[in-house]
């Protein structure tokens, strides 16, 4: 299971855009503590390991995907 995120930086045209294995609930429940003052930061780790931090204050919006298994093969 996999959920795609997009997070809207301010004054920056570009959105970033991770695939992380965490579920909608874990993002939503980082998410909201980002964004109601209790954590300085965003911090999600994709599915290669790789981690991305972003300050809260600086987060424009939020879209979080639905959580789906990774296809595999021609037919995906």
């Amino acid at each position: 299971m996999s959920v795609e995120v997009k997070i809207g930086i301010d004054n920056n045209p570009r959105e970033l855009a991770v695939t992380t294995p965490a579920t909608g609930e874990e993002v939503d429940a980082k998410v909201s503590a980002a964004l109601d003052g209790t954590d300085a930061v965003l911090s999600l780790v994709d599915e290669k390991g790789s981690r991305m931090i972003v300050p809260s204050a600086k987060i424009s919006y939020v879209e979080i995907g639905t959580s789906e298994s990774r296809r595999v093969g021609f037919g995906a």
